[in-house]
């Protein structure tokens, strides 16, 4: 049966999906979350149906087309469009083995993995994938078969090069912005580092979050392979590419319900690295209360199963751990996290050592195992880097090669209500809690307010007396500033003694 196209101007974020007037529907037997295919000479698309209760929505005879499934087709208003029955996927029946607490091989979770990079799965089907992976662990094979099939379907970067480079980290430290200094020393010394980063998950902050502040990071994969090759190495939002698209979409099921399952982490940190060409990786096991993996023993288990499967996947990753019972750095949100980092590149005399101490330790590590000097001296070549400015001139093209302006630190503006939180007694500050901090700084409206967020004036361990700032909240709203001074001093963010 054939219908006329009617662009409703609107995007589901990835489902493919379609809208008919309650009337065609019922004559069609179809009902809200039925499959059917739309057809456009060559161009077929699965997609989801939901019905217009009216025709001031759509009318009798027409079909409303969400964006997703207008560039599938390449059709526009006013088009005709056929459309005919079709099943439920089968990766539906894959998932519901899942939730059973079976293991899928190789071509199952292909299936779940290509319908959807397709849209093919509704956003309840996509969530309980991604409840059943966090319910019921992945096996090692589970999670090197869930790399491969992320791999392959989708892109990959092509660069040249017999060494290229990348890093991760496995997250739960607010203010974690070391990728931003990693990158331009690396690329300095004359490796490759095509540096795909994620937005904020649970986090007030991603790195592409962070980058933003300076440049833009949403490109093709083409403009990223011409910055690589021109520069040496780019940081840029992988969703922005079809690069391991998958991981994505799963991000954004993830986000709401703040769930990072380990095997669906290992295998979405390879994949990216392994689209990327990546040949050599370093991972980041930051251990503390409020981090991802809470101690040593776990840390080691997970690093030594990166090792192995990026073996597996022809890499070689190495890994180290680092402590994560506070954030790194001063600033916590987009643009805070941004003047950090200029103020280590530009070595001011305010930047903060913490993060640059982290970062001349992981560029070290990378130059090592890259073989661009022998064990042990990979510290002192990635600092003499930054010192020397280098790093920095790295940056800079960076930036201006990604639609960016030279900035300096001072000049990135930040929230402009806020909030200081003040010791009451003389003391030693004995916690500044990561999870505490960060839900504060995103009810404050990061990431989506780039100014706004978490500035610490001082550590843990450090002496306070009376009156002395602590840190402040940084919001563009007074009404969001209200809300995380709220979560900040009922959860007890902080604590001196």
């Amino acid at each position: 049966m054939n219908f006329k196209v009617k662009d409703v101007d609107i995007s589901s974020g990835g489902v493919m999906i379609a809208v008919l007037n309650q009337d065609d529907a019922v004559s069609l037997d179809l009902h809200h979350g039925d499959r059917v295919g739309l057809i456009k000479g060559k161009k077929h698309a699965h997609v989801i149906i939901d019905i217009a209760e009216s025709s001031k929505a759509v009318k009798k005879g027409e079909i409303g087309l969400f964006e997703e499934v207008l560039d599938k087709l390449k059709v526009r208003h006013g088009s005709e469009v056929k459309l005919v029955i079709e099943e439920k996927p089968i990766s539906v029946h894959y998932i519901k083995e899942k939730l059973k607490g079976k293991k899928l091989n190789y071509f199952k979770l292909k299936e779940i993995i290509g319908d959807i990079v397709a849209g093919r799965l509704s956003d309840v089907e996509l969530t309980y994938f991604v409840a059943a992976t966090a319910l019921h662990k992945f096996s090692e094979k589970e999670t090197i078969d869930l790399t491969k099939a992320m791999i392959d379907t989708g892109d990959r970067l092509k660069v040249r090069g017999k060494i290229i480079v990348d890093k991760h980290c496995t997250g739960g430290v607010a203010g974690n912005r070391t990728t931003m200094i990693v990158v331009p020393i690396i690329i300095a010394a004359g490796l490759k580092m095509p540096k795909t980063s994620s937005r904020a998950i649970t986090s007030p902050a991603g790195t592409a979050d962070t980058m933003e502040v300076l440049a833009n990071v949403t490109h093709s994969k083409e403009k990223m392979e011409k910055i690589v090759s021109k520069i040496g190495g780019c940081i840029m939002w992988g969703g922005a590419m079809n690069l391991a698209p998958a991981d994505d979409k799963i991000i954004k099921v993830e986000r709401p319900l703040r769930i990072d399952a380990t095997g669906q982490m290992l295998a979405s940190v390879l994949a990216k690295k392994a689209t990327a060409g990546a040949t050599h990786v370093l991972i980041d096991i930051p251990i503390g209360r409020e981090t991802k993996v809470h101690n040593l023993r776990r840390a080691n288990r997970i690093g030594k199963l990166f090792v192995r499967i990026g073996k597996k996947l022809g890499m070689k990753v190495t890994y180290m751990t680092s402590r994560g019972n506070e954030p790194i750095g001063n600033g916590i949100g987009p643009a805070l996290e941004a003047k950090d980092v200029m103020k280590v590149l530009q070595r001011s005399d305010t930047r903060p050592l913490d993060l640059e101490k982290k970062s001349v330790q992981m560029a070290g590590r990378i130059l090592e195992i890259a073989g661009k000097c022998t064990k042990g001296r990979g510290k002192k070549m990635a600092q003499e880097i930054l010192d020397s400015g280098e790093a920095l001139a790295k940056m800079e093209e960076i930036i201006k090669a990604q639609g960016g302006k030279k900035v300096k630190s001072a000049d990135i503006p930040i929230g402009e209500h806020t909030y200081d939180v003040v010791a009451t007694h003389n003391g030693k500050v004995r916690n500044l809690d990561n999870h505490v901090i960060s839900n504060a700084a995103r009810f404050a409206g990061a990431p989506a307010d780039k100014g706004a967020g978490i500035y610490l004036h001082v550590h843990e361990r450090d002496r306070v007396v009376k009156g002395q700032k602590i840190l402040t909240i940084h919001a563009e709203s007074k009404e969001k500033l209200k809300f995380a001074k709220k979560v900040l001093l009922l959860n007890k963010g902080v604590v001196v003694k």
